[in-house]
């Protein structure tokens, strides 16, 4: 009977280390789409050591000695093999605020030569990182959308450079302007969007790739899952997204001869730039309202457009204030030996995209729709077809 018992708590242990590994990959924030397969391989495999253990019981012996012997090889750890940031450039866009300033702030503490574009010299963004950081830090006056500040910015690049080549790119910049149904989204909210996250992110990494090729370095590209996924009421901002990472992609394969890295970056919700402001929001939404047709207001009803201007601001407000999971990915990607084609930085986003990837889309979809924008109020058109549904119903009723 003891026997049993032990063998029973051996299976179990066994077992638990093979499920809690597959649930691990699973919750990992920074779990890739090319670990997929090895997830899907994990999970086979957990199913494979249960019939084994039920078809021949010292199996369980054996495995439980595997177990125990990987475990104690993986506590030891091997060193972390990281390249050295001393005499290793890097550019980054978008560095008055958020990623991209604590990415600066980072990587100049660290060692490297550090190029930072910022939209405004004078800005508060500006004057923190002259405090803070050290003489290598090259501040340059920066808007992706304007090609005379790209060649502006490349030109000191090069003079600085010298003989050297670029080791990284960071294409940090981008704007997320519009809130409301793909419907509702102004034109305007589409051509900023890709503006700014495609055409503007297309010309600096076009422009500075000769530097990158010198250097055999990388790029870096910070996008978004709702570039992937169909975010509720991101349509401009995701569609934008969605041509930046196929032009990336299409740029990792020809870029693979010459010795050049590409990595995409996709964070999950993080309080950056303006997006706690209230007072931004809601000059957002006077521009929305008064540039909205008249027929569109009244088939969706003010009372829905502010439901969902009320969502982004609060969920916003709850976004994550700490930045270290997307700086840190970032960091790991420029100083990897072999950086991973895709990142996910934060938590949930891997799970995210799991659930993506292999549920069904009708699944997928009410995921997203409750974890991003829960809303409550249909449009009006539709609460008065239901409203007059239900009278109909009811006046059927009365009849019989």
């Amino acid at each position: 009977m003891e026997d049993c018992a032990l063998s029973f708590w051996i299976y179990m242990g066994v077992m638990s280390v093979f499920v809690g590994g597959a649930v691990k990959k699973i919750l990992a924030s920074q779990a890739v789409a090319g670990s997929a397969p090895t997830l899907v391989a994990w999970l086979g495999a957990t199913v494979l050591v249960e019939r084994l253990c039920a078809l021949w019981p010292p199996a369980v012996l054996v495995l439980a000695a595997l177990c125990a012997a990987c475990c104690i090889l993986s506590s030891r750890g091997a060193p972390a093999h990281a390249l050295p940031a001393e005499g290793r450039a890097v550019f980054i866009t978008g560095c008055d605020s958020g990623f991209g300033k604590a990415t600066a702030q980072r990587l100049d503490f660290l060692g490297f030569d550090v190029f930072a574009s910022v939209l405004d010299l004078g800005g508060p963004g500006a004057r923190e990182l002259r405090q803070v950081c050290s003489p290598r830090l090259t501040l340059l006056q920066m808007d992706i959308t304007q090609p005379q500040d790209v060649q502006r910015a490349l030109l000191t690049t090069k003079a600085k450079l010298g003989l050297r080549g670029l080791w990284g790119l960071v294409n940090n910049a981008g704007i997320c302007v519009n809130f409301g149904d793909a419907e509702l989204s102004l034109m305007s909210n589409y051509r900023g969007c890709m503006e700014v996250n495609f055409f503007g992110t297309l010309n600096v990494t076009k422009t500075f790739l000769p530097l990158v090729r010198k250097a055999k370095g990388r790029i870096l590209n910070i996008s978004s899952p709702s570039g992937e996924q169909p975010f509720p009421c991101l349509a401009a901002y995701g569609a934008s997204k969605a041509a930046l990472s196929l032009f990336i992609n299409t740029l990792r394969h020809e870029l693979e001869p010459w010795g050049v890295k590409v990595s995409t970056i996709l964070p999950s919700a993080f309080k950056t730039g303006q997006s706690s402001n209230s007072q931004y929001w809601e000059e957002q939404y006077k521009h929305f309202i008064q540039n909205l047709s008249p027929e569109l207001l009244e088939e969706y009803g003010e009372d829905y457009t502010l439901e969902t201007k009320q969502l982004f601001q609060n969920f916003s407000a709850t976004a994550n204030e700490d930045l270290s999971p997307v700086i840190n990915t970032i960091t790991e990607a420029l100083t990897s030996l072999q950086p991973k084609v895709r990142y996910y930085a934060g938590p949930g986003v891997g799970l995210m995209n799991f659930i993506y990837s292999y549920f069904p889309l009708s699944f997928s979809d009410k995921f997203l729709q409750r974890l991003f924008l829960k809303k409550k109020l249909l449009p009006r058109a539709l609460r008065k077809q239901n409203s007059g549904s239900l009278n109909n119903n009811n006046n059927n009723i009365n009849k019989i």
